[in-house]
């Protein structure tokens, strides 16, 4: 999977990306609004990469990208598709390091994953999910057609998260 927009590149994520996946994966916010997976060095940000992003493009075919700018060649957050076991639809996902923030890129990537999604991948359904309290990316779903749909939990024990919904 690669994809351009006007500014960015969206490819699939390497081992040679483990320090800025390490880097998102500790970022505040993501450790607010997505969670703490527990990688604290640069190795197990590799092994992340591999039994995640790496593990789901051979499993699925598709997984989370590191989304790059392009003037710079810089990797400045991550976008794409995921599958859990424990849930039925494929899920939008993105995280971006913060001062890449409020400048459209989030946005503009999702766009392109929901575009390669419907159109390549031949998907009419997809959900994405946000902490109860993450309205930046209510809003920014709701901009490339998503409704909310409703409060859910994903698996048992685990916190109460909001439930959007794209279909065609």
């Amino acid at each position: 999977m690669l994809l351009e927009t006007d500014r960015l590149t969206l490819r699939r994520l390497s081992v040679d990306d483990a320090e800025f996946m390490l880097e998102v994966l500790n970022d505040a916010d993501f450790l607010r609004y997505v969670g703490d997976r527990g990688v604290r060095s640069v190795d197990e940000a590799r092994v992340y990469i591999v039994n995640g992003p790496i593990a789901s493009y051979d499993r699925f075919g598709f997984g989370l990208c590191a989304v790059v700018l392009k003037a710079r060649d810089v990797p400045i957050g991550i976008c794409g598709l995921l599958k859990r076991e424990s849930f039925e639809d494929v899920e939008l996902g993105f995280a971006f390091l913060p001062e890449y923030r409020s400048k459209g890129y989030a946005l503009e990537s999702a766009a392109a994953v929901m575009e390669y999604a419907r159109r390549d991948l031949g998907l009419t359904r997809i959900a994405a999910i946000t902490s109860p309290d993450n309205d930046r990316s209510a809003r920014l779903l709701g901009r490339i057609g998503f409704r909310f749909d409703g409060v859910v939990t994903l698996t048992p024990g685990a916190p109460d998260v909001r439930l959007f919904v794209s279909e065609v």
